[in-house]
């Protein structure tokens, strides 16, 4: 696995957290760090996946002419 060095600001408590979770699990910060943001990203919503997985859902649908719009 490729690394980039990237430099964060943490919290004082941030970063006595992520020590605790270090040495209790022994492992490095980077280690904890990496998992955390690993978990972050697993868990937000792909909106291209959205689009792909209800692309053509209703493939006969029919848009509406622009003459027909109701204009307010």
């Amino acid at each position: 696995m490729s690394s980039t060095r990237t430099q964060v600001y943490l919290t004082d408590e941030q970063r006595e957290r992520i020590d605790r979770v270090a040495a209790a699990e022994g492992v490095s910060m980077a280690q904890v760090i990496r998992h955390a943001v690993d978990e972050y990203l697993d868990d937000r919503p792909d909106p291209e996946a959205a689009l792909a997985a209800t692309f053509g859902a209703v493939p006969d649908a029919i848009a509406p002419s622009r003459d027909a719009w109701s204009r307010g």
